[in-house]
């Protein structure tokens, strides 16, 4: 049995469908806010393995609720992963192209050095840093651009201005790679299957492929929903936001060879959600 912490996040409901005999904990049985019930909750399930597909996800607000941030993203994953490590249970905790600091232009490995630029990245750091000084057998999985069919994402954004305007502004000087979050899920079954088989602990980086801008994401988006809205590229300059976003967030994914995965194309993610998106309107 798996233990999941997170329920109505899109990774998290994508697990719930690849795997429906998991527990899954939302915040009424496991406050991340509260580290010290998240090793409880560990504790009491006694599971084969642990994901955590939970986290404080509001890169904006972050910046004004660092401290809250960093509880849910920093403290809580490094109680889970003690717990982990007490029990010898192993663990999956997802991460974010965040914690680097986005100068460049070539995709950053898992070994590169972290530099986060706001406050949400500084969270997740910490919290990486809290699994790996745990002595967990823990497997950090570092994504980007997550999107669904579920909760707020930019596929779900840019259907919904795209189809009350003809024209749309959209950055085009940040670079990375669009992620399914069913492809999330998958990894991270095969990632867990793989540590209870007795892998070691790890950094990874999982991204969709190819690595395009938000504006040519946009344009497919809209290419792929027949909506006739043109996209208009301009700089981060442009659109400014409370928190600065890494304008290179490329991930190199090579090494999920050792686990016989590879990117996912994302535009195949795209028509699904698309698909998905249609039959529940």
């Amino acid at each position: 049995m798996i233990l999941v912490f997170g329920q109505t996040g899109q990774v998290a409901r994508e697990l719930a469908r690849l795997a429906p005999d998991a527990i899954y904990l939302g915040r009424d049985r496991a406050d991340l806010s509260d580290p010290a019930a998240c090793a409880t909750a560990i504790r009491a399930a006694q599971p084969r393995a642990v994901i955590n597909a939970a986290a404080y996800t509001a890169v904006d607000r972050a910046e004004s609720e660092e401290s809250q941030a960093t509880v849910i993203n920093g403290d809580a994953p490094g109680a889970m992963a003690r717990e982990c490590a007490a029990l010898d249970i192993p663990f999956v905790h997802i991460s974010t192209d965040y914690v680097f600091d986005g100068s460049g232009d070539q995709s950053r490995g898992p070994t590169d050095p972290v530099a986060p630029i706001n406050a949400y990245g500084r969270s997740k750091l910490a919290g990486e840093q809290a699994v790996i000084a745990s002595g967990a057998r823990a497997v950090v999985l570092r994504t980007s651009w997550v999107f669904s069919a579920h909760g707020a994402n930019f596929v779900k954004t840019m259907l919904r201005l795209g189809a009350t305007r003809d024209v749309l502004n959209v950055v085009a000087d940040q670079m990375g790679g669009p992620t399914p979050a069913a492809d999330i899920a998958r990894a991270c079954l095969t990632i867990s299957q793989a540590l209870i088989a007795g892998a070691p602990g790890s950094i990874q980086h999982f991204a969709g492929a190819p690595d395009v801008s938000w504006a040519d994401f946009a344009t497919e988006i809209f290419a792929q929903a027949s909506l006739p809205t043109r996209v208009t590229p301009i700089p981060s300059s442009d659109y400014p936001t409370p928190a600065q976003r890494p304008l290179n967030s490329r991930l190199d994914c090579a090494a999920l060879a050792d686990y016989a995965l590879a990117r996912p194309d994302w535009r195949a993610g795209l028509r699904a959600v698309l698909q998905e998106l249609e039959q529940t309107t």
